[in-house]
Order: structure tokens, then C-alpha cells, then sequence
């Protein structure tokens, strides 16, 4: 009887790992990775978090408000300095096809009367990036859409042109739905099928025989991440992963891609943005084969 009030007596281990357990890689990317089930994270998540009041808006996690009160230090580095917001949220959806096709339908949802439009020269050569409003075909001035920024792939000698059209995400569904009316895409070039996602018994059962294979911690973390799958988040806050991301047109030859998440945008403004870019960005060199 001593002996097995004794078995019943111990206590049941924690399954709570102990705070330099879950502060390991592979176990904060798996925690994060489950954590933007819902609200996807932008790639400067981690920094602004540790900063600023989050909100939960258009199927993003962004960052709303400063934690401190830095808002003289932001206006001294907009005048003086430079100043960087991450403007990935964005949507950008990418048109492929001959550009006189692309020109003829874009012309149905916007107009001159508001300004310089997608066939202005200085646009198509690609050298800057426009903006103007998007109204519903053949029904200018009514039905607009909402205001929206594009730019296009410099020419290469082809006739097929490439053309990057950026929105805000609550005008990104109605503004995509226009587009695949105009240009009659209704087939799906593409349909992703999402990895499965593994348990969290599963995960540990994986943690278990990498940490059995009786080598130091530190080896054992740097082979973890590549031994353990780790989910990856598929699509954005506003396209759902069992959805196609591309769209094309038997007739005119023109495909839709949504390339939200892939492309990642950030404004800099101040006097010394162009001193950070040219100090940062290094032309590549030019191949010929």
C-alpha cells in the first residue's frame, strides 16, 4: 500500500517547455507560424510589435500606435533624416500579355478627364510609377473602384509587357473581380494545394528524435530546422489558400497573377532616402551569354 501511494504520489511532469525551450528557433518559428492562422504577419512583424499597439485589419496584424512617445523623432527623421514605413499589406496584382491588348481594355475603367492614365508615354517606358482612379467599365464617372498605383516592366524587345498594379486591400476583391470581367479571364492558370500542417503532437514527437540523437544542444538546434517541417503560411490576409492565384484568358492571351506577399514594398521619405537606397542597393552586373 506504501508503494503505490507512493507511484500516485509523483508528480506528472510540466508539458510546459521551460522558457530556453521555447525560446529556441525552431520552436519560435513553429509558435509564430501557428499564430498567423487567421492574421497574417508582414516581415517586419517582430520589430513593430515590440514597439507599437498592434490591430487586426484586412487579414493583417500591423502596427497602429507607438508604445513611446516618438513622434518628435519620426518628424525630425521625415525633415532631416529618412524615415522607412512598411507598406507590404499592399496588394499587388500582375497583368502579362501584349500591350496593345492590355491598353485597349485598361482604357474601359479609367479616363483622361482625371489625369495621365496607363498609355502615357513616361508610364509605359518604366522608368516611373503612376496613379490614378479605377471605375467599373464603360461607366466613368460613376462606379468608381478607388484610387490605385502601377508601374511597367521596362520593354526587353518583346511585345508582351508586364504591368504591377498596387491597391489597398479592401479594394483588392472588387478591383480583381473587374479586371478577370474586362480582360474574360475565367479559367485558372494555377491551383495550389497546401502542405499538410503537422500536429503538435506530431512536432514533438520530430523534437524527440532530434534530441535523442545524443549530440550537444547547440548541433542539435542547428540540425533541428532542417529536420523538423515547419508549416509555411500560404496567400495573404485577403486571398485564402485553397484559392488560385492566377488567372488566364483563352481569348485575349492576357493572365492575371496575384502576387500579394510575394513582392514587398516600402515607402522612404526624407531628404537622405536617395543617400540610403544608393548606399544600400548595388547594380547588379550585366551577363551576356
Amino acid at each position: 500500500k506504501q508503494a503505490e501511494k507512493a507511484v500516485h504520489q509523483k508528480k506528472e511532469q510540466s508539458k510546459t517547455k521551460c522558457r530556453k525551450a521555447r525560446r529556441r528557433h525552431i520552436n519560435l518559428v513553429v509558435e509564430f507560424n501557428r499564430r498567423q492562422g487567421k492574421n497574417i504577419w508582414l516581415e517586419t512583424h517582430i520589430w513593430h510589435a515590440k514597439r507599437f499597439h498592434m490591430v487586426k485589419k484586412w487579414g493583417y496584424c500591423l502596427g497602429d500606435s507607438p508604445t513611446e512617445k516618438c513622434y518628435r523623432a519620426c518628424y525630425r527623421a521625415m525633415t532631416n533624416h529618412c524615415l522607412l514605413q512598411d507598406l507590404s499589406y499592399y496588394c499587388c496584382l500582375e497583368l502579362t500579355g501584349k500591350e496593345n491588348e492590355l491598353l485597349k481594355q485598361l482604357a474601359r475603367i479609367c479616363s483622361i478627364d482625371t489625369g495621365l492614365t496607363f498609355e502615357e508615354a513616361c508610364y509605359l517606358s518604366g522608368r516611373f510609377e503612376g496613379s490614378l482612379n479605377l471605375y467599373r467599365a464603360d461607366r466613368y464617372p460613376e462606379g468608381m473602384l478607388g484610387p490605385v498605383t502601377f508601374i511597367w516592366k521596362p520593354r526587353d524587345g518583346s511585345e508582351n509587357r508586364q504591368l504591377w498594379i498596387w491597391m489597398h486591400p479592401a479594394l483588392k476583391q472588387d478591383i480583381l473581380r473587374e479586371l478577370k470581367a474586362i480582360f474574360q479571364c475565367s479559367e485558372t492558370e494555377k491551383i495550389y494545394i497546401p502542405e499538410p500542417v503537422t500536429t503538435s503532437i506530431q512536432e514533438g514527437k520530430q523534437m524527440d528524435v532530434v534530441l535523442s540523437l545524443g549530440k550537444k544542444r547547440k548541433k542539435e538546434d542547428k540540425e533541428g530546422e532542417g529536420a523538423v517541417p515547419v508549416k509555411k503560411i500560404i496567400g495573404d490576409g485577403t486571398r485564402d489558400p485553397f484559392q488560385s492565384y492566377s488567372w488566364i484568358s483563352q481569348t485575349t492571351g492576357i493572365m492575371i497573377s496575384d502576387r500579394t506577399m510575394e513582392v514587398l514594398r516600402y515607402r522612404l521619405i526624407g531628404p537622405l532616402s536617395h543617400s540610403v537606397l544608393t548606399e544600400t542597393l548595388k547594380a547588379a552586373s550585366l551577363q551576356t551569354v
